[in-house]
């Protein structure tokens, strides 16, 4: 396995978060700006990133994209339609849209609740079908590192300019150590998550089953905590409804029980 990103992967990975950068929510208040939403929304069609299995993008390439969307809080959806876009290229036509009454989607799941299990998938072959839901589970992992980055930006960006007793608390060592920690924690997610995204396609389905599960497990008890010490990190408005920390708290969480994994299934790369 080469860790390294292509250049064309780095393209993508940017336009991804340009994508998240530009249109993504800036603040709690935007999570109902219609206007931004149907931009979004209009942005991610144009870009075909709903597409790109069909198109012939690796799972490290959605898996980036899923980073950069989760990073930014992209609030429309994405993994429901790309793994439909999968099962789609596997059954040589395109699956049966789930069945969902409108304005009932929560988008902080995506839409991946309700396709977890698609009538269709019991028309793969064991390989293919194991391969399917290795890419859901490592997509629903890329979207809990990206909700993770972004709750830590956050924090370091409020540790800059929160100043108590004459200085930023960024200068405190209290407050560095609990940033540094979750970096520390980040950098090894990010790790875990490359390996499993890159198994979809290069391992036996069951082995990319498995490290897609030991990336799930990993990543998302350090989410968890990440967003834990964000919150934590902007102190008293932490707890409000007007910071973000909360909604990438959410995210996590919601994408964690998205094909959830529990310690007792995987039976490698822990002790």
């Amino acid at each position: 396995m080469d860790v390294r990103l292509t250049a064309e992967q780095r393209q993508l990975r940017d336009a991804a978060a340009a994508v998240a950068d530009d249109l993504g929510p800036g603040s709690v208040a935007d999570l109902d700006d219609a206007d931004r939403i149907a931009r979004l929304e209009k942005a991610i069609d144009d870009t075909g990133f709903r597409t790109l299995r069909s198109d012939g993008a690796s799972g490290v390439e959605v898996a980036l994209v899923a980073e950069e969307f989760a990073r930014g809080l992209v609030d429309v959806p994405f993994v429901g339609p790309v793994l439909m876009d999968d099962l789609g290229r596997r059954i040589g036509r395109a699956p049966s849209p789930p069945e969902v009454e409108p304005g009932t989607v929560d988008l902080t799941r995506d839409l991946a609740e309700v396709v977890e299990s698609p009538p269709e998938l019991g028309e793969l072959s064991d390989d293919d079908a194991g391969r399917w839901r290795a890419l859901a589970l490592t997509i629903t992992c890329a979207d809990i590192v990206g909700a993770a980055r972004g709750a830590h930006a956050l924090a370091c960006d409020y540790a800059k300019v929160r100043e108590q007793y004459g200085a930023t608390i960024g200068s405190y060592q209290a407050v560095a150590h609990l940033l540094a920690e979750s970096l520390a924690l980040i950098e090894g997610s990010v790790s875990v998550l490359r390996h499993a995204a890159w198994a979809v396609d290069e391992l036996p389905a069951a082995e990319a089953v498995e490290a897609a599960r030991v990336a799930k497990i990993y990543c998302a008890r350090a989410a968890l905590t990440t967003c834990e010490t964000s919150i934590q990190v902007h102190g008293g408005i932490g707890n409000t409804w007007e910071c973000l920390a909360h909604v990438y708290l959410r995210r996590v969480l919601a994408a964690s029980e998205a094909w959830p994994v529990k310690l007792e299934e995987v039976s490698i790369g822990l002790s």
